[in-house]
C-alpha cells in the first residue's frame, strides 16, 4: 500500500510516459461486515469503496496524522475488506502520470485525521474522485446508510461521538486561552 503525495510530475514527463490513451473507471465496492449480505438486499449496507484506474487502485482512510489519507493498492484486494463487486464508472483520458498528480492534488482535502464515519469516509472520497472525472456520482446505494444516518430524522439517535471527527488528537501539552487560562 503506497500514501499520497507522491512526487509531483510534470507535463512534459506525462507526455513522454504517453498520454491519451482511454482508461476505464472502475468502483470497486468492499463488505465491511457480512451483516450486508443481507442488508445488500435492502439497498442499504456498510461499505469501503476504492477508485480503480490504470491498474491500481485508490481510497481514502482514516489515520491519526494531519496528512493525507489517499493511499493505492492492488486492485480488488484492499487489506482488511471483503471484495463485493466492481462498477463500471466511465473512463478518463488521463495518462497514468496525469492521474496520480490529480489523486495527489485531491488528496489535499482528504487527511488521515478528517475521515467521519458519517460525513468524510470513503465513499465521499470515491464520490468526489467520480464526480469530477465523469460528471456523474457513484451508485447511491454504495454510501446510502452514511446518508440516511446523517439526515436529520437519524442525527439526533447517533451517540455524541458521531457527530465529531471520528480520529481524534490528544493534546502533547495543555492548551492555552490568548488570556493565559487553561482551555478545555
Amino acid at each position: 500500500m503506497r500514501l499520497f503525495p507522491l512526487k509531483w510530475s510534470s507535463s512534459k514527463e506525462s507526455q513522454r510516459k504517453g498520454g491519451g490513451n482511454r482508461a476505464q473507471l472502475y468502483l470497486n465496492v468492499y463488505d465491511l461486515t457480512p451483516i450486508n449480505n443481507y442488508l445488500y438486499w435492502f439497498g442499504l449496507g456498510i461499505y469501503h469503496s476504492g477508485i480503480q484506474v490504470h491498474g491500481s487502485e485508490y481510497g481514502f482512510g482514516a489515520h491519526e496524522y494531519p496528512t493525507s489519507g489517499v493511499f493505492e493498492v492492488e486492485p480488488r484486494s484492499c487489506p482488511g475488506f471483503i471484495f463485493r463487486q466492481s462498477v463500471l464508472l466511465g473512463s478518463t483520458d488521463m495518462s497514468r502520470s496525469e492521474f496520480q498528480s490529480f489523486m495527489e492534488h485531491l488528496s489535499g482535502k482528504y487527511h488521515g485525521d478528517t475521515y467521519h464515519l458519517i460525513a468524510k469516509n470513503c465513499n465521499h472520497f470515491t464520490d468526489e474522485v467520480c464526480k469530477r472525472l465523469t460528471g456523474e456520482n457513484i451508485p447511491g446505494w454504495v454510501n446510502r446508510l452514511a446518508r440516511l444516518v446523517s439526515s436529520s430524522f437519524c442525527n439526533c439517535l447517533l451517540p455524541e461521538s458521531f457527530h465529531i471527527t471520528a480520529v481524534r488528537h490528544l493534546p502533547d501539552r495543555p492548551a492555552y486561552s490568548d488570556d493565559g487560562s487553561d482551555s478545555v
